[in-house]
């Protein structure tokens, strides 16, 4: 059905394991909040590739593309939205990133559209999916929607499979960090950073 299937499946590796907006986030709310709030945000940033592969799927996320005002709406909403996380984490006073105790915890809901909205805030998703589908894909066999619904369902399993071997290895990392005191006067300002960080990214990203 498909064109060179294993390199797509290379490339999907390649594209979990190198640390973007959603990998951020995941281990910086696990860190925060532990292993469950890592993986109620996980279910979140699935549901935003969900949304980016249906639409890549159906020709819209080509707008992104062929209208640069589009993208850089879309890339600089993700970076407002990002900095305003940094904002909230410094200002929660007592708050740490390295002990998911000193947290208020945050309801399963929040965890979870805070997920989503990372990850549809983030034009670099739909750019991958629109600019790497086409390469897999083989008109001749017809049912090219379908096509790449399935891609985009590979997809999703290999990156839920890393995503939830990063969140679950986070959760470990806080419980060591915990028992460090010294964590506990930089761990706001590490979790602000963090999201600071992924705001500038989306921010400087350039079209192409």
């Amino acid at each position: 059905m498909f064109a060179n299937y294993s390199l797509f499946l290379v490339a999907c590796v390649l594209l979990v394991l190198t640390p973007g907006p959603n990998l951020l986030y995941l281990i910086s709310r696990t860190l925060c909040q532990g292993r469950g709030a890592g993986l109620i945000s996980l279910a979140g940033t699935t549901s935003g590739f969900v949304v980016h592969i249906v639409a890549a799927s159906l020709g819209l996320s080509a707008v992104l593309i062929a209208v640069p005002v589009m993208f850089d709406a879309v890339r600089f909403a993700g970076a407002a939205y990002l900095l305003w996380l940094a904002f909230d984490s410094v200002r929660s006073r007592g708050a740490g990133l390295f002990t998911p105790r000193s947290l208020v915890p945050e309801p399963p809901a929040k965890l979870y559209r805070t997920g989503l909205l990372t990850s549809i805030l983030n034009p670099k998703v739909a750019l991958f999916y629109l600019a790497l589908f086409p390469q897999f894909i083989v008109p001749a066999h017809g049912h090219v929607l379908l096509q790449s619904l399935a891609l985009g369902a590979t997809q999703i399993v290999i990156a839920v499979v890393g995503d939830a071997l990063f969140v679950l290895a986070a959760a470990r990392i806080s419980r060591w960090l915990a028992k460090r005191p010294l964590w506990m006067v930089v761990q706001r300002w590490v979790q602000g950073g963090v999201f600071a960080a992924i705001a500038v990214k989306l921010a400087l990203t350039e079209r192409g």
